[in-house]
């Protein structure tokens, strides 16, 4: 079986996450990750840093697939707006170099992580710890990314074996 390897991602305003795995059936193998850090400048300049940054990465790396988290609505209207700005920008730049966006809300990811929807990030963080075989926690936000990634996968493994028992019950 041939490995797919997926990026996800955690979008911010102030920090974007990302994490590559190499997923071979129902196995993960921890790739990368990292954050791309935006914390000072315009908008706009912080905005292109996201898009590059998320560029480089998909270059240097050359995920198959890609996974991002949906963006989570809180009452504050101006942290949302550029949440969603951040999230567009990542998003972009992976749909301009052709790769399509597969998408999860929090709850999902943490589900699939944790076995929880509701679980704490410190959760999520050792989680990924224990599935990756990481020697280190990683920092939250790329946490994030590669809970993101690891939930793709196991939607996307989920739906492999469905099809596989659909075709083989139409055999018989």
């Amino acid at each position: 079986m041939t490995p797919v390897r997926i990026l996800g991602i955690d979008p911010g305003f102030l920090r974007t996450g990302y994490g590559i795995i190499d997923l071979t059936g129902n196995h993960a193998r921890h790739v990368c990750h990292g954050v791309i850090r935006t914390e000072s400048g315009e908008l706009g300049d912080r905005l292109r840093r996201i898009f590059a940054g998320i560029g480089e990465i998909i270059a240097q790396w050359r995920p198959a697939e890609t996974a991002v988290e949906k963006v989570f609505v809180d009452r504050n209207a101006d942290s949302a707006l550029k949440l969603g700005q951040a999230r567009g920008a990542a998003v972009t730049a992976c749909a301009n170099l052709g790769l399509a966006i597969n998408e999860y809300s929090p709850n999902q990811i943490k589900q699939a992580i944790v076995g929880r929807g509701h679980a704490e990030k410190q959760q999520v963080q050792h989680m990924v710890r224990v599935l990756l075989c990481l020697q280190d926690l990683p920092q939250a936000d790329a946490a994030d990314a590669l809970a993101v990634a690891l939930c793709h996968g196991h939607q996307r493994e989920g739906r492999r074996r469905l099809a596989a028992a659909l075709a083989q019950g139409a055999r018989q």
